[in-house]
Formats: structure tokens, sequence, C-alpha cells
């Protein structure tokens, strides 16, 4: 019996799973029956030692509450985002399951389409233990370089705020305003993320490495990400039930715009990309929106 089990079978889910088979038996669970290789049932997945839990932000303080049973088990997260109704990050979420010694983050540019080629890339796993870092870096494939950071919450953040920044880089793209305001616009969002972060006692390294910049560079300009899709479609003047109909995939950024807002107007910060991208999402038209962030 394996010792590591995938729990998610979305996209990244999958693509993980491709990952860590690659050196060792890995399992893999969802919901719904999957015709997967070593695809099992939620028992079976959670007698394993190692879980990579794939479940996306907005559902997983249910999940936990409802199916998740701790065994001493070690968990690496891989969803990013902040809990939309709450405003709570996924460690203050997770840590009331499992204990902080046995919970860790993965950040870092990482396309699932691109993981599933084999093709290199480099990711960060978070952990206040060195320890819980040493159990799972041996098994990632070798086209995987794995570093390792201290820095939960600034991981966290970066993973979530780059998706919405990544629609933000989509509605410029979609209104074709050209490579210099993407750029801009990706550059402020940087200092913008990390101006959010300092408040929560991130440290600024995390922004510029890659959990932050990284990550933000490749989600806010290809058509592989989401949330950068959803931009797009924004720019056209469709209606947010549409767009996310016809992507077919859960887009965190959407979500994770409402506890940004949620978190900066109770803590004073100021986040201009990201109110007009949640401001967007409700409705606003998105060429006001670039008149008032070029007035602001």
């Amino acid at each position: 019996m394996s010792s590591i089990c995938v729990i998610g079978a979305g996209k990244w889910g999958q693509a993980l799973h491709f990952a860590l088979s690659q050196k060792q038996k890995c399992l893999i669970t969802s919901r719904t029956k999957r015709d997967i290789e070593n695809f099992v049932d939620l028992d079976t997945a959670l007698e394993c030692e190692l879980l990579v839990i794939a479940i996306p932000a907005q559902e997983i303080r249910s999940w936990l509450k409802n199916h998740f049973i701790y065994k001493g088990q070690k968990v690496l997260v891989a969803a990013k985002g902040i809990e939309a109704r709450s405003g709570a990050f996924l460690q203050q979420i997770y840590t009331q399951y499992v204990p902080s010694k046995n919970l860790g983050f993965i950040s870092g540019p990482s396309f699932a389409a691109e993981v599933i080629q084999s093709l290199p890339t480099a990711i960060v796993i978070n952990s206040k233990s060195k320890k819980f870092y040493q159990s799972f870096a041996p098994l990632f494939p070798n086209f995987i370089k794995t570093y390792h950071s201290a820095d939960i919450v600034g991981a966290e953040i970066a993973g979530a705020y780059k998706n919405v920044l990544a629609i933000a880089s989509g509605i410029s793209d979609g209104l074709k305003l050209g490579n210099n305001a993407r750029a801009s616009l990706i550059s402020r969002g940087l200092v913008e993320m990390e101006r959010f972060g300092r408040v929560f006692g991130s440290k600024k390294k995390t922004f510029y490495g890659l959990s932050g910049a990284g990550d933000l560079f490749l989600t806010a300009s290809s058509t592989l990400s989401r949330n950068y899709r959803v931009g797009i479609a924004l720019s056209e003047n469709k209606k947010l039930e549409t767009i996310l109909e016809e992507l077919g995939e859960v887009a965190e950024g959407v979500q994770t715009s409402k506890a940004i807002k949620m978190l900066s107007k109770k803590h004073k910060i100021y986040t201009p990309i990201a109110d007009e991208v949640n401001q967007i999402l409700d409705g606003k038209n998105p060429q006001q929106s670039l008149r008032d962030l070029l007035n602001s």
C-alpha cells in the first residue's frame, strides 16, 4: 500500500498525482469515482501517512468538517485562496483539524497542464517544520525543483492574491491595452500584494520569489490560467454566471476578491487593483474601472 495519496481529482489534483507517481506508488481519491490508476475510496486514502489535498479553498471547511479524520497524517495543501465568507486563510481553517507541525502549503508557478507534460518548474513547500518539508520534497519528480519556506501566511496571500491580479491582467489584455499596460499592472499588483501581506506579518522576500512574483508572472500572462481567461471574458462584458458556466472549472480569484475586499476594509489597506476587480465582478464597466485606476 502506498503511503501517499492525493485528495481531489480536478486538473491540479490529477497533475500532482501524475508527478508524485513518477518515483513511487501514489493513490488518488475524489468525491466521485474516476477512471484513474490507483484510484481508491476516501477511507483507504485517509490511512496514508502523507496526504496532498487539492480541494478548492471555498469548499475545504465543509469537507474537513464532514469527511476528514485526523490519524496523525502529514497534510500538504495544494489549493490557493482565502475563504470568501469569513476572510479566513486556509491555514486558519486547516489548523482546526491538523497540528501546525504536520501541515504545509504548496506555492509557486505550476500550471497543471505543464506539470502533466513533465515540463520543468520549481515550487515552494511552506511549513513551520523543516522535517515536514523533508518528508515531501524527495517524493517530487526530477522535473519539479522544491524549496522550503516557513512563511506560510506570505505564501498563502501570494497564492490567493495573484489570482485576483490575473483577472485584472486578463481584463487589460481583453481590452487590448497593450504590453506596457499589462507590465505596469502586474508590477503595481505585486506592490499591492506585498502591502496587503505586510499587515499579516508576511516576509517581503516571499513576494519577490517563486511564491509571489513567480506565480504572478505566470498566472497573469497566459490563457492556461483560468483567472486570466475570466478577465478576458469580463472585458467582453459577459455576465459572470455565463463566464463561470463556460469555464467549467473553479477560478479561485472570483471568490478571493471578495475576501480581499473584506480584509482590506477591516484593516484599512490600500488595494486599488483588487478593489476594481471586485467591482467589475459585481457588474462595473471595465472601461470605467480603467479610468478610475488611472486617476487614483
